[in-house]
């Protein structure tokens, strides 16, 4: 999602040649002597007056409030979304081409030869292809909902030249014109990024190479349903003895095809019906835990207003509607789902017939297409290389072990990815717009077949529910889990989980309902769903505070978004504790974490303390068997294992304790206890010296957020945020997430905050870790970091009168030009 795309896997700039850098050292300096105030002048647009706007059938205004949130006000649905491409270009553009060329495997035009393989990868899985075959089949109504939206955006690039954000020029390039399939890719890139379960498929068989059979079921992840007394968690399919196959593929380097984690490392959401409600309407509440780090951050807000639709929310640059927020009727909040709707496939080359392979006892040739990257490199003619390579795919999909030199002798695996069968004439994201009830609400999401989320809805009839959308397929072995031979006939998927099964539920006898990326199907569910959810932590702490006695307040649901207790340690912390009591060494940091209360506040030792020690005994448990690749593929990705750590922890004893690199001893839990409080009391004094009660959380735990030019030293500092001191951890609902190999730098946190109270009919509670506009130097692309940092309450605004009384400029667009 959006600006999120600059992280350790998609580092779209970091390429750039020194004369960028340059470049910007030099706009810096000139920041640093006309102000920002001054700078902004250099990378405004137009916000007051009037402005011909072309295909217009009537006259649009657009009122910015303080935020410089923008609310637009048509006559009619189409000028509607021709307005909205039109404002979110002015805002976002800049950010928008940069998610276009990640997309499109074209990141190596601005960063060069350090992008190829991302690259490669990109141009591989041919996202941006399945965007235009999906373009292609729309029905003409949903077609020129698109087009519409799609003509403001070139409108802007056409008829306000002078307005370009100043970051092509810094960059040295040009805005390009954008299309329907290029709004569409957006959504296929959010479908295969919420996917999660290609994970597990690489990480077991990479486990069953390096490990063996019994160790790998002992570590299986535990999913535990957390409102279904009966499940226990074990794994949905049995681990079968001859599970590893004949295979070379060296699977650690599959783990570049995961999806990067910003866009799936977790959110909450919840409603609560009128009756448990202290205004007497239902209340909506969302957190979306997404990467925010590049500024202005991931979600645009916005408000659209015509004739039968008032709707202010957020959406992807790029798309059009709103994805989360409310309107007149309906509110409605998203997180992942982590359905499994992906499968890796070890194909079988025809030994007869080079370029075919076999497949339902047939020999079919792959299909093949050659693809050629544009690399920047200052030094070549015209300032470009070429790296041409050729994309092979069998009936299920791409071969991704193709993109490495070194793989490609080996047997071939291809990716199927469910989305890019489940096509179909409508998208509903304009339908949402339009929903009167939850009913229709639901309709809408059900057309949303290329992405898998929760979604949890409210009404101004007092309703209230969650509903799942995406296709899930249904296997014919009754499981995705494994990296899969291709053998036998018949097609390994056998259909889709009806629409009518799908998981759903509406107005809930507790009187609120939410997940938390937590597994949502029960034991007692007809189908494989998933192998890999987020554990219960934030859903349990989530419980424990909606049974809280007395109605729920909106204040509250702000205030529980915020909640840093986190769960997981109060149930792992008394083991520890007991450990480190054992040795002088570590005796005061037992006693530190004897006094507190579990709380992931940033001004306390306790969080530093347990995440520290918490951190080196996953590495302690886990690195002897593992290779570096192998530890580092499974110890960053949480979810795989710390809810089997922790009954690992609580059972007290595992053949994953005894370190193998010592035949002579016999670890134990407490032994590998005191060997990560020795590790972590090295860590901390060297992070922040001797003294443990100055090993406050938030001195380690800080979040970054960088100007997407200039990401690294004082430069991004100043055209940035931070390192700002941050609370929470994985495990609370004030998430403040860190990657496992990056201690405790926030990654994850939540890249929006709303509450919508339906009684409230003048603003909606909600704030974003940026600003609304991506322009460097302007004073509304940072201006909500504060706000948000401190939990300050900022709002939406919702009604005309609201929406007028709070009006800080009005452009006038009008038909013409």
């Amino acid at each position: 999602m959006c600006g999120s795309f600059l992280n350790k896997r998609h580092r779209l700039i970091s390429g750039y040649r020194i004369h960028r850098i340059f470049t910007i050292l030099i706009w810096c300096a000139v920041l640093v002597i006309l102000g920002t105030g001054g700078l902004s002048v250099l990378n405004r647009y137009q916000t007051r007056g009037a402005l011909n706007l072309p295909g217009l059938t009537g006259p649009v205004t657009v009122q910015r409030d303080e935020k410089g949130m923008a609310f637009i006000r048509a006559q009619n649905l189409d000028d509607l979304l021709l307005a909205q491409g039109f404002v979110t270009a002015q805002d976002r553009l800049f950010q928008m081409h940069l998610i276009r060329l990640l997309i499109q495997g074209r990141t190596g035009e601005l960063a060069g030869k350090i992008a190829r393989d991302q690259d490669m990868r990109m141009r591989t899985i041919g996202l941006d292809r399945l965007a235009e075959k999906q373009a292609a089949i729309l029905n003409p109504e949903t077609a020129a909902r698109f087009q519409r939206y799609v003509d403001g955006i070139n409108a802007f690039i056409d008829i306000t030249p002078h307005n370009r954000h100043l970051e092509f020029r810094l960059a040295g390039i040009s805005p390009e014109k954008w299309d329907i399939s290029d709004s569409l890719s957006l959504l296929y890139y959010l479908g295969y990024a919420t996917a999660a379960n290609l994970d597990t498929e690489v990480i077991i068989q990479m486990l069953l190479h390096a490990v063996g059979y019994d160790k790998t079921r002992r570590i299986l992840p535990l999913n535990i349903h957390p409102d279904d007394p009966g499940d226990t968690g074990e794994w949905p399919m049995p681990l079968m003895s001859d599970q590893t196959f004949a295979t070379d593929v060296r699977i650690s380097r599959m783990a570049a095809y995961f999806p990067d984690r910003y866009l799936r490392a977790g959110s909450n959401n919840w409603a609560v019906s009128p009756d448990l409600s202290a205004t007497g309407a239902a209340l909506l509440c969302g957190d979306t835990h997404l990467d925010p780090r590049m500024l202005p951050g991931v979600w645009y807000p916005i408000g659209l207003i015509c004739p039968g639709i008032r709707a202010v929310g957020v959406n992807i640059p790029g798309i059009p509607g709103m994805a989360m927020g409310r309107t007149s009727h309906i509110a409605l909040s998203m997180t992942n789902n982590y359905a499994d709707i992906q499968d890796l496939y070890l194909e079988q080359p025809d030994p007869d017939h080079p370029g075919r392979y076999l497949s339902n006892n047939r020999s079919l040739p792959f299909e093949t297409r050659k693809e050629t990257l544009k690399l920047k490199d200052s030094a070549a003619p015209g300032g470009f290389v070429k790296h041409e390579f050729i994309v092979r795919a069998t009936e299920r999909g791409p071969i991704v072990t193709d993109v490495f030199d070194n793989l490609s002798s080996h047997p071939p695996v291809s990716l199927r990815f469910a989305p890019a069968e489940t096509m179909g004439p409508e998208i509903g994201l304009v339908e949402i717009l339009e929903a009167k009830n939850s009913a229709d609400l639901k309709n809408a999401l059900k057309q949303l077949s290329m992405v898998c989320l929760n979604w949890v809805f409210a009404d101004d009839q007092g309703r209230i529910g969650y509903q799942v959308s995406g296709r899930v397929p249904i296997r014919q072995k009754g499981h995705g889990t494994f990296l899969s031979p291709v053998s036998g006939t018949g097609d390994p998927w056998q259909g889709w989980i009806p629409d009518d099964q799908m998981p759903a539920a509406l107005d809930p006898p507790a009187g609120w309902i939410g997940t938390c990326n937590h597994k949502i199907v029960s034991q007692s569910y007809p189908y494989y769903y998933s192998s890999y959810f987020a554990p219960r932590y934030r859903y349990d702490r989530l419980k424990e505070l909606m049974a809280l006695p007395g109605r729920k307040t909106p204040n509250q649901m702000w205030m529980f978004q915020r909640d840093t207790l986190n769960p997981m340690a109060r149930i792992i912390a008394p083991k520890m504790i007991d450990a480190l009591m054992q040795h002088p060494d570590t005796r005061e940091m037992g006693a530190i974490l004897s006094d507190w209360n579990y709380q992931d506040d940033p001004d306390t030792a306790g969080p530093a303390v347990f995440q520290t020690v918490y951190r080196f005994l996953a590495k302690a448990v886990f690195e002897d068997e593992l290779k570096n690749a192998d530890s580092d593929l499974l110890l960053n990705t949480w979810y795989f294992w710390q809810e089997r750590l922790q009954h690992m922890i609580l059972e007290g004893r595992s053949v994953w304790f005894d370190d193998v690199r010592t035949p002579d001893r016999n670890e134990t839990l407490t032994d590998l206890f005191l060997i990560a409080g020795h590790r972590a009391r090295a860590f901390l004094e060297a992070a922040l010296g001797p003294d443990m009660t100055r090993w406050h959380w938030g001195r380690v735990h800080t979040l970054s957020l960088r100007n997407p030019l200039a990401q690294k030293g004082w430069i991004g500092r100043l055209l940035g945020k931070g390192p700002l001191p941050m609370g929470g951890s994985g495990e609370t609902l004030y998430r403040g997430w860190y990657d496992f190999d990056a201690p405790f730098f926030v990654t994850h946190c939540a890249s929006l905050r709303m509450v919508v109270d339906f009684a409230d009919t003048d603003k909606i509670m909600a704030v974003i870790p940026g600003g609304v506009t991506g322009r460097m130097f302007h004073p509304h692309q940072k201006d909500q970091v504060a706000s948000y940092m401190s939990g300050k309450q900022k709002y939406w605004w919702f009604s005309d009168s609201a929406i007028n009384g709070h009006t800080v400029s009005t452009l006038a667009l009008i038909p013409g030009g």
